[in-house]
Formats: C-alpha cells, structure tokens, sequence
C-alpha cells in the first residue's frame, strides 16, 4: 500500500479520538426525567450511617399498643393469682413480677405504666409495703376451711345470702378439698338464670321434720287459676281469716272532691267610695 495513504489514515484516526463524542438521547425520554432519575439514584447510594447500620425496631423497648400493653398486665395478673392459689401469698416487687413472668425486656414506658397506673388500678391486685410490692387480691380473705365455714355464718347471721363457688375457688387455695371436708355444713344452690353454683351455710338448728300428713295435705291443695281474692274468699268460707294480715297493705286512694260547691269570692276595690259614686244612666238620653 503507498505509504502516503497510511499516513494520512493515522492522522485521521488520530484526530477522531481527539474530537469529544456526543451520545444521542433515547426518543420518548425527557431530560427533566432523566435528571431525576440520577437525583434519586445518587441520594439511595449514598445513606447515611447512622440509618443504614441502625438495629431492627423492636417492639417491646417502644411505647407500644394498647392491646401488648393490657397482654403483659393480662400475664401478671393470671401468674398473681396462680400463685395465690399455690399458697404463695408473699408481695413480690415490680422487677421480681417481671422476672418471674419471663418480661424483663419490657420498656421503661410500659413499666412506668404498670407502676403508676395499671396495677394500682387493678381490682385483683393489692399494693403493700407504701407502694414497693404487689399481691393477688381475692374476692374473700379465707385461707382455710375454718375461715370459709365462719365467712358462710356470717353471710347466714346478716341476711347476706350465699357465696358464689367460683368466688370462693379464686380465694381458697385447694378450694375443692375445703369444700369435700364440709361436706353436710354447706349447702349447694345452681341459679336458675346463669347455672353458677351458690354455697350457703347449713345451719342444723333450722332443720325440722314436717310431718307427712301435713305435707300430702300441703300438695293436694290445688289453687291453680285462682287469684288473690278468690283464694281468700274460700278461706273466709272454711272460717279462715287469717290472711287478712299478711302481705302488704295497698296504701287507700285519696278522693278528691270535685270543685263546683262553692263559688269564689273575688276581693273587692274601692270600698271607700261605696255610697258616693251615683247612677246617671237613666238620665242620660
């Protein structure tokens, strides 16, 4: 090949690397675009330290919901009375709580909760020691089968009623075996409208044998459709006048009077001028 053509080829090979280089833009895509999309690339590339090597968020240092918050005092509350049950009736600390229920990873938050609000306000537990520890608070303070039988004579003597079982079983550790032992001193009610069990006391001084004469005369007594007064018309029949006293006295209706007896008398003006004062009716024409 003449050397004069290569040397004019490498001069303009040289010249072409020289010149800068213009890349042509895609059809369809904006400038304003593209400047975004570089703009929101450089700022994911570049995080801050602090944001990018942060730990997971973990939920039990944070303030929390409502519903974890009412979980953990759900959980000391079941553990307080189960202990309770168990016989170990002692306080326990806020810590010693948390400790034995597996939460000491709970937040300050949440534990300041519990010590100014949640346990203070709870019916099931009792504040002792000014406030520093916490204990179950049964329905009845009865620790035994001697405190359960003086706590039923109590309820008979003032007209109280019976217990409820369920009250009792929260309160008395071994409540079942109390009960057993009992035996014929307790007697058990099923209430109609929920079936709860009722326990009363079983006073033997009441108990007294009907004769069976009385109650077969008792039960063939049949007053089905009769009323009040119909009943005690029969009675008054077989000389019987003994029910007219029972029961309570229906307070007798006032009668009021109906008005229009006697007229109202209006009050009189100008009394003082009665004799001066003179009629010229007739005389005017």
């Amino acid at each position: 090949m003449d050397p004069a053509l290569l040397k004019e080829r490498k001069a303009f090979i040289d010249r072409a690397k020289a010149q800068p280089v213009v890349e042509k833009r895609k059809k369809g895509k904006d400038v304003s675009e593209d400047r975004a999309a570089k703009k929101h690339k450089s700022s994911s590339s570049f995080k801050p330290k602090s944001e990018s090597n942060s730990a997971p968020f973990d939920y039990k240092s944070s303030s929390g919901s409502s519903q974890f918050k009412f979980a953990i005092l759900a959980k000391i509350v079941k553990y307080m009375k189960s202990r309770h049950l168990n016989g170990d009736t002692h306080p326990l600390t806020i810590d010693e709580i948390l400790d034995e229920t597996n939460q000491l990873d709970v937040g300050s938050k949440i534990k300041h909760w519990l010590i100014t609000e949640a346990l203070n306000n709870n019916p099931k537990i009792k504040v002792v020691e000014n406030g520093q520890k916490y204990a179950f608070k049964p329905k009845f303070d009865i620790r035994d089968k001697t405190s359960l039988m003086k706590l039923l004579k109590y309820q008979d003597l003032h007209g109280l009623g019976g217990v409820l079982k369920e009250d009792v079983e929260e309160s008395l550790p071994n409540a079942e075996k109390a009960l057993k032992s009992l035996g014929e001193h307790i007697i058990t009610i099923v209430r109609p409208n929920d079936k709860k069990e009722i326990l009363f006391y079983n006073d033997k001084y009441c108990r007294y044998k009907v004769d069976e004469e009385f109650q077969k005369l008792w039960r063939g007594v049949s007053v089905d459709g009769l009323d009040d007064k119909k009943i005690e018309e029969y009675l008054e029949k077989q000389g019987i006048s003994s029910m007219q006293d029972v029961g309570l006295k229906k307070a007798a209706q006032i009668k009021r009077k109906k008005g229009g007896g006697k007229r109202k008398t209006f009050k009189k003006h100008n009394e003082h001028l009665d004799g001066v004062l003179e009629d010229y009716s007739e005389t005017v024409k």
